[in-house]
């Protein structure tokens, strides 16, 4: 029986950099000697089937070797087509990283209760914060968690029972301005408030960059920065982050990953 680590991206809110997060912690993983895996559910945006299809196309271009998860994108959207794909991936990877799409769907729930880490990225901000709790319009403080995470503490607790194991849930704030401001710390108190109540980690993500949407048409990541000619202080500082980011996962051979 193969055993794998499953990593799943989960948010039902779009442009919160989920897709990017997940295809640079495959990528990282890849560089670390890891055999990894990506299934992508969102067969419509693909976000990371194309990202790991431009640098498949990169690398033939090039004559390069770079490293690569396996990938897969979920054409027929059921569950039982998830068994499917995840069996088959899993088959030769040691890390399954699952993307899904930013909705709530029946595909996306039953990623979910695969999930031995769960990734949920969010923008710095209380619009973003209101998807897993509810905040006092006058203190800042959480008057209750959303149903969101009702949802992901039910399914943990579903995914405990049959495995036997906890699931270890990440929030990733990501789009962290590098300025503090008042907002930025009401949203990280109220965070952390609602953190002890659900049983959530909460980490450092990526800053809002133009470098990522630069990356995207070649497939390169910010690992990849012997291919990027004119790298300079900004993608150094920005490759730390993710080397910081993937490290504050606490995954397997995430310390590698970080002196990749």
């Amino acid at each position: 029986m193969s055993h794998y680590h499953t990593i799943v991206y989960a948010n039902e809110k779009g442009g919160t950099g989920k897709s990017t997060t997940a295809v640079h912690t495959a990528v990282a993983l890849a560089a670390a000697g890891h055999r990894v895996a990506a299934l992508d559910l969102d067969h419509r945006q693909r976000t990371i089937t194309r990202y790991l299809e431009n640098r498949a196309a990169y690398m033939r271009r090039h004559g390069n070797d770079l490293p690569q998860p396996a990938f897969a994108v979920l054409e027929d959207q059921s569950v039982e087509a998830l068994e499917a794909a995840v069996a088959s991936l899993a088959a030769a990877a040691d890390i399954l990283v699952i993307d899904t799409p930013g909705r709530d769907d029946p595909v996306a729930r039953a990623a979910i209760l695969k999930a031995d880490t769960l990734v949920t990225p969010m923008n710095d901000s209380f619009v973003d914060l209101d998807l897993i709790g509810q905040v006092n319009p006058d203190t800042f403080k959480i008057s209750r968690p959303s149903f969101y995470a009702e949802l992901i503490w039910n399914s943990r607790t579903q995914r405990a029972k049959a495995a036997g194991k906890s699931v270890d849930w990440v929030v990733l704030r990501n789009r962290l301005q590098h300025i503090g401001s008042h907002n930025q710390q009401r949203v990280g108190a109220a965070m952390d408030e609602l953190a002890r109540r659900v049983g959530f980690r909460v980490i450092p993500g990526l800053s809002e960059r133009v470098i990522y949407r630069e990356l995207f048409p070649k497939g390169l990541t910010l690992l990849d920065l012997k291919q990027i000619g004119d790298a300079g202080i900004s993608h150094i500082a920005a490759r730390q982050e993710l080397r910081e980011m993937v490290a504050g996962l606490g995954l397997p051979g995430a310390e590698a990953a970080k002196a990749a």
